[in-house]
């Protein structure tokens, strides 16, 4: 029996949940589920240019889980990409919480 999934810290929110090729319907597409700790790690490393042990150190995992994590969700997105198909951002099943905190918003009423 595995180890059960340690919290991760998540602070970021995706502008949008689905990204699909343009033109296919996307009940004719195979999706793939991108993890929102795979999207922070990808953040952390790919966009603000973190060392995987900085990013580790965010995120409250491993060196090792963070290289872990990163090459899965490399590879999901190289299919999603490559291969055509749909690529949704979000929890792995339904029901999984391996979020420790997500940033919370407060509506601002912007004045013109």
């Amino acid at each position: 029996m595995s180890r059960p999934v340690k919290n991760r810290r998540i602070n970021c929110v995706p502008a949008a949940s689905y990204f699909k090729p343009v033109g296919i319907p996307l009940r004719e597409l195979e999706e793939i589920v991108l993890g929102m700790d795979e999207l922070e790690a990808m953040r952390l490393t790919d966009l603000e240019g973190l060392y995987q042990v900085a990013a580790a150190e965010q995120m409250r995992v491993s060196r090792q889980t963070i290289g872990n994590i990163l090459n899965s969700a490399h590879r999901k997105l190289a299919d999603a990409l490559l291969n055509g198909k749909a690529l949704r951002i979000g929890p792995h099943e339904e029901g999984e919480t391996i979020y420790d905190c997500m940033p919370k918003f407060k509506i601002v009423k912007a004045v013109s």
